[in-house]
C-alpha cells in the first residue's frame, strides 16, 4: 500500500470502541478517589450515560499562533466529538489577561483585551480543520469573561476560601519562585481558581489537558464539589517533544511546526521527525492505525509529513508538498536519494534580511549577487518566489525547517 492511500486526513469513527479513548492518554483523574481503574469507570461513564457528555477543553490565547504540540488535547475533543459527545471550547479571553503561571519561572506579561481578541480569532481559525463545527449539538464555544467578568467580590472570596497558601505553592512552578526569592502576585493565585471555575460554569463533566494542566484540573473538581456539581473526570494527553526530539515542541525554541504554516513547510519539517519520536507522532497527531506503519524509517517519516499535512491543507495540497520536497535536493534529483545541505542560524545577528543569509549560507557568492538573484527572481523560499529585496526576518524561528532555493540547482535548508 502507497503513502497516498494510508495517508487518510479524515477523522476515524470512533463509537465502535474505545480504542479512541486510551489512544494517547498519560493519566485520567477518577470520579471516586478509590477507583482503580480510572480508565474503565470513564469508559463506564461513557456507555451509561443518557445524554451527551459535556468534554471541556480551555484555550488561552496568549499568542498568535499556535502548534502540533497545542493540537493535541484539541485532536482528543474531536474524537468525544466524534463519539456523540459535545465538545465545549472555552476561550480563555478574561485568564488570558493574567496568563497561566504553570511552569513559568517569573511573571507572564499581561495582555490587553484587544491583544486577547486578536489572538482568540486566531486561535479557532488554526482548529477548525480539527473539530467538527458544522454538525449541531457537537461543539459550544465559549468565553471566559461571560462568567469572570461577572463575578463580585463576595464570590471572590468564596473561591478563595476553597484553597490554602500552601496548596498553592505546590503547584508547578510557584514553589520554584518562592524558594529562590522571586516575586509570586497575587493576581497569580487567582489563575487555577479562575480556570477551575470555569468547569463549574459550563457543568463539564470531563476536561482535557496536557500534563501540565493536572493541578488546574484538579482545581476544577475541587470547585465542582464546592458547589454541589459531581467532580469532573480529568483527561491528561501527553507534551510533545519538538522536532529537535529533546525539549517539548515551543516556539521560542525553533522546533515546532505551527498549523498556520504552508504545506510544504509542515511537510519539510516533519518528513525530518527524528527516528526515536515518530511513533509517538503517529500516535498522537494522526488516526492511522499504529500497526500499519512502513517497515522502512524512511517511508514512515514520509507518511507522518503526507498525514499530517493532509489533515490541515488538504490531499491535494500535502501530495504537492511531498513532491516539491522530493524535488528539493542537490541537483533536482526527485528520487529523494540526495538530501538538502543544512545551514544553521546561530552564527546569523536577527533581525537579518534574507539577501545576507543567502551569503552567509554560500548559495550565493556574496550579498550583491543575492540582491541581484532576488531581484531577477531567481531565489525561492520554500517553493515560494521572493519578491521583497529588503525581506526581513525578526527570529532564527521564523526560518526553522525552511529550504531556499537559488536557480534550478542550489539549495538549503535553514535549522535553529
Amino acid at each position: 500500500m502507497d503513502l497516498q492511500t494510508l495517508a487518510s486526513g479524515t477523522p476515524q469513527s470512533v463509537s465502535c470502541d474505545l480504542s479512541w479513548l486510551r489512544r494517547g492518554v498519560s493519566e485520567i483523574f477518577p470520579d471516586q478517589p478509590d477507583s482503580s481503574d480510572p480508565l474503565e469507570n470513564l469508559a463506564h461513564l461513557l456507555a451509561t450515560s443518557d445524554r451527551p457528555l459535556r468534554v471541556k477543553l480551555g484555550i488561552d490565547p496568549t499568542g498568535a499562533d499556535i502548534h502540533l504540540g497545542h493540537s493535541i488535547p484539541v485532536r482528543k475533543l474531536r474524537a468525544f466529538q466524534d463519539a456523540g459527545h459535545t465538545a465545549v471550547l472555552i476561550i480563555g479571553d478574561f485568564t488570558a489577561r493574567i496568563g497561566d503561571p504553570t511552569g513559568k519561572s517569573e511573571v507572564r506579561k499581561q495582555l490587553t483585551a484587544e491583544e486577547v481578541a486578536a489572538n482568540a480569532q486566531t486561535y479557532l481559525n488554526q482548529v477548525r480543520p480539527i473539530l467538527d463545527f458544522d454538525t449541531p449539538g457537537r461543539l459550544e464555544i465559549r468565553y471566559n469573561s461571560e462568567w469572570l467578568s461577572q463575578l463580585d467580590l463576595s464570590k471572590i472570596l468564596s473561591l478563595l476560601a476553597t484553597m490554602t497558601v500552601g496548596q498553592m505553592l505546590a503547584k508547578e512552578g510557584f514553589a520554584e519562585r518562592y524558594q529562590q526569592g522571586s516575586p509570586i502576585y497575587l493576581h497569580e493565585f487567582l489563575y487555577p481558581l479562575m480556570q477551575g471555575y470555569d468547569s463549574v460554569a459550563v457543568q463539564s463533566d470531563v476536561e482535557l489537558g496536557g500534563t501540565d494542566q493536572k493541578f488546574n484540573i484538579a482545581v476544577g473538581r475541587d470547585l465542582q464539589r464546592h458547589f454541589g456539581q459531581k467532580p469532573q473526570f480529568g483527561l491528561l494527553t501527553p507534551i510533545l517533544l519538538g522536532t529537535d526530539g529533546v525539549q517539548k515542541m515551543s516556539k521560542s525554541l525553533g522546533n515546532y511546526v505551527g498549523l498556520s504554516e504552508d504545506a510544504l513547510t509542515m511537510y519539510s519539517k516533519l518528513e525530518k521527525t527524528p527516528d526515536r519520536l515518530v511513533g509517538q507522532y503517529f500516535e498522537l497527531l494522526t488516526n492511522l492505525p499504529l500497526n500499519a506503519m512502513p517497515e522502512n524509517p524512511r517511508d514512515r517519516q514520509k507518511l507522518l509529513a503526507l498525514e499530517v499535512v493532509t489533515q490541515y491543507h488538504g490531499k491535494e495540497a500535502a501530495e504537492q508538498a511531498m513532491q516539491s520536497a522530493q524535488a528539493l535536493v542537490l541537483g533536482g534529483d526527485a528520487s529523494g536519494a540526495g538530501a538538502v545541505p543544512e545551514f544553521s542560524l546561530a552564527a546569523v545577528q536577527f533581525p537579518a534580511k534574507l539577501f545576507y543569509i543567502l551569503g552567509a549560507c554560500g548559495v550565493c557568492p556574496t550579498t550583491s549577487e543575492a540582491r541581484r538573484q532576488i531581484q531577477g527572481g531567481g531565489v525561492k523560499l520554500d517553493g515560494e518566489r521572493v519578491e521583497d529585496v529588503n525581506l526581513t526576518f525578526d527570529s532564527p524561528a521564523d526560518l526553522h525547517g525552511r529550504v531556499l532555493q537559488v536557480g534550478k540547482k542550489k539549495f538549503v535548508r535553514l535549522v535553529v
